[in-house]
């Protein structure tokens, strides 16, 4: 049951005429949950809450498969915005942002202008920029654009997805590029032939990925929930002396606050990722497929009076 719920948030989360009709009513049905607001000061209250309480932040805002120029180019204004609300307020915060919002689907010369404008940005008030990853489809180009920009930008990451086949291979290919990555178990439908289809084999994966990179010297951010990772992780760090300014944690705004707080008491950065934006079906959708009792959550909402 609890795939097959899965596979139909997914689903959903694809579905352009729902994604118009989220845009046209705006946040319902239990979304603000998991999203900051519509606009950067609504973002900017809640990174300003969240500091004010020890965590970090990095700040998305929301989009994905944009297929029109003068909207690529929209978005990247409006990062440039973030970064500039970032720096303005003294925000512990960094911007994660897709390349699908940039331009990708577009063509090579957009989105690489667009993003040399965000991390020139970025530069300029020192705020770290992690280009997220998206469906398999566009890994490779994504991890060929984090490439060639950070050979221009120091302040720049990605992520990389332990449910596929290909990331082992990817830690080592991307290593002499020293780089700052997030690790996720990834959240997007796949196919059994790029991607474990059984939990399991992610799990081990995904720990299989942290000490290779750890391991490797570079900075990790450790993005779960689950506590047996999150155990893993501070054994791993423990057994083989791994500096706490090597690594953190991360989780997604709105899931698991207490254990976010806990870990940030315990002296581990804990950054939670805040998204927000009119553009949040997509992303409301992925979250409702990770985890059966966000449903339970947002069915609860919307019967409350």
């Amino acid at each position: 049951m609890e795939q097959l719920m899965r596979n139909f948030f997914l689903f959903l989360s694809e579905n352009k005429f729902f994604t118009k009709l989220a845009k046209k009513y705006g946040l319902r049905f239990g979304a603000s949950r998991f999203v900051a607001g519509e606009t950067i000061e609504d973002a900017k209250n809640v990174i300003q809450s969240l500091n004010d309480r020890g965590l970090v932040v990095t700040l998305d805002h929301l989009g994905e498969f944009v297929d029109n120029e003068q909207e690529a180019k929209d978005r990247a204004n409006e990062c440039i915005k973030a970064i500039e609300t970032i720096a303005e307020h003294n925000l512990d915060s960094q911007l994660s942002l897709k390349m699908t919002s940039m331009g990708l689907d577009i063509s090579d010369e957009l989105v690489m202008e667009n993003m040399r404008k965000i991390l020139e940005a970025g530069k300029k008030h020192q705020v770290f920029v992690t280009i997220d990853m998206e469906d398999y489809e566009r890994c490779q180009k994504t991890l060929d654009i984090f490439k060639e920009l950070k050979k221009e930008y120091d302040g720049l990451g990605t992520v990389l997805q332990a449910y596929l086949y290909r990331t082992v291979n990817d830690i080592e290919d991307l290593n002499p590029y020293s780089p700052n990555l997030r690790l996720v178990k990834g959240a997007y439908k796949e196919s059994p032939e790029v991607a474990f289809p059984e939990k399991k084999d992610v799990d081990e994966n995904f720990k299989k990925i942290i000490k290779m990179h750890l391991l490797n010297g570079n900075y990790t951010a450790v993005a779960t929930h689950d506590d047996a990772i999150i155990e893993y992780t501070k054994k791993l760090v423990d057994e083989h002396r791994i500096p706490r300014d090597q690594f953190e944690f991360q989780m997604l705004y709105g899931i698991r606050p207490e254990r976010q707080e806990q870990l940030a008491r315990e002296g581990y950065k804990m950054r939670v990722y805040v998204p927000y934006g009119n553009d949040w079906y997509g992303y409301f959708m992925r979250r409702l497929a990770e985890r059966p009792a966000n449903v339970a959550f947002v069915l609860k909402g919307m019967f409350k009076k």
